[in-house]
């Protein structure tokens, strides 16, 4: 008898929640153990109990911390977890910095229940699940990873240390008290970043930065 597929949402919808709720219980094998509004909510209880599920379909779009943001905390806190980004978010540089964090699979939410549900199965038997629409960008960017790591954007040590920071999932707060500056500083960094990746928000800053092979392989 195989075994029952332990599930934790993170969704700040509830009434997305519940038509997923609905969804995986009419699946065979798979038990909805947790739901959660913030990834707050989720990561107290996973620090507590990181064997509380097996997989999380964690939304990227969240009050408080965000989903890339939480993908960290997922793997210091319950490693073996499998993650899957259920979004309605296409945007590349959020596709390639969630795979890039350690999620297993990218699902937009007009995902019909029968793919969720077939997605799961496919994670939990060692596979790795991606929206065809999304799918692109992951094959695009290891087409041509090669030309940007010659272009060096000219970051500074601090900035550096900043982007490694933002990579780990800390907000700026945390990264001033890490660096020992003001929150002030670090968004100043922060900014530089953004304008010399020519990136618009920390998920793409930190995607270009392991493409440009300014950050190391996630793993290393």
């Amino acid at each position: 008898m195989k075994k029952t597929i332990k599930i934790m949402l993170v969704e700040d919808h509830p009434e997305y929640r519940e038509s997923i709720a609905l969804a995986l219980d009419q699946e065979a094998g798979l038990e909805l153990v947790n739901q959660f509004g913030t990834a707050e909510q989720a990561l107290r209880v996973l620090e507590k109990d990181p064997s509380i599920c097996d997989l999380a379909l964690l939304d990227l779009s969240l009050p408080g911390i965000s989903g890339i943001e939480a993908l960290t905390w997922f793997n210091d806190y319950a490693p073996k977890i499998q993650v899957i980004i259920l979004t309605q978010s296409n945007h590349e540089a959020d596709v390639i910095a969630a795979i890039a964090a350690g999620a297993s699979g990218y699902l937009l939410k007009r995902t019909k229940p029968k793919e969720l549900a077939e997605a799961i199965r496919n994670v939990m038997a060692g596979g790795a699940s991606l929206d065809p629409r999304v799918a692109k960008f992951i094959i695009n960017s290891l087409k041509s990873p090669n030309p940007d790591k010659t272009k060096d954007p000219g970051l500074s040590e601090r900035e550096l240390q900043t982007l490694k920071l933002l990579s780990q999932g800390l907000v700026k707060k945390e990264i001033a008290e890490e660096l020992g500056v003001t929150p002030h500083t670090v968004a100043t960094f922060t900014k530089r970043i953004y304008e010399k990746l020519q990136v618009p928000n920390a998920p793409a800053a930190v995607s270009k930065a392991h493409s440009q092979g300014l950050l190391p392989p996630q793993g290393d």
